[in-house]
């Protein structure tokens, strides 16, 4: 066997290898995508499910920060910094 014979062996290997991942790889994203499309059928997604007034809650529960909170932020933040 010459270099030329391992060269085009090795080419052909290459291309299988990465036709293989290649194919894995859409395999994946059919079985992700199918998946997904399936639990949207029967309605478990938690998305689907809360109403735009339990959305508009939590955003609005998760923007309020209490003043201790933010000194106690602050202190700590001057504190790594010292270090």
């Amino acid at each position: 066997m010459n270099i030329s014979e391992m060269f085009a062996q090795s080419v052909v290997v290459m291309l299988l290898g990465m036709g293989v991942v290649f194919g894995f790889l859409v395999l994946l994203i059919l079985c992700i995508t199918s998946v997904g499309r399936i639990i949207h059928a029967f309605g478990t997604d938690k998305d689907a499910n809360q109403g735009p007034s339990a959305k508009a809650a939590v955003s609005s529960a998760a923007g309020v920060l209490d003043g201790s909170v933010v000194s106690a932020i602050s202190a700590a933040v001057k504190a790594y910094r010292k270090e």
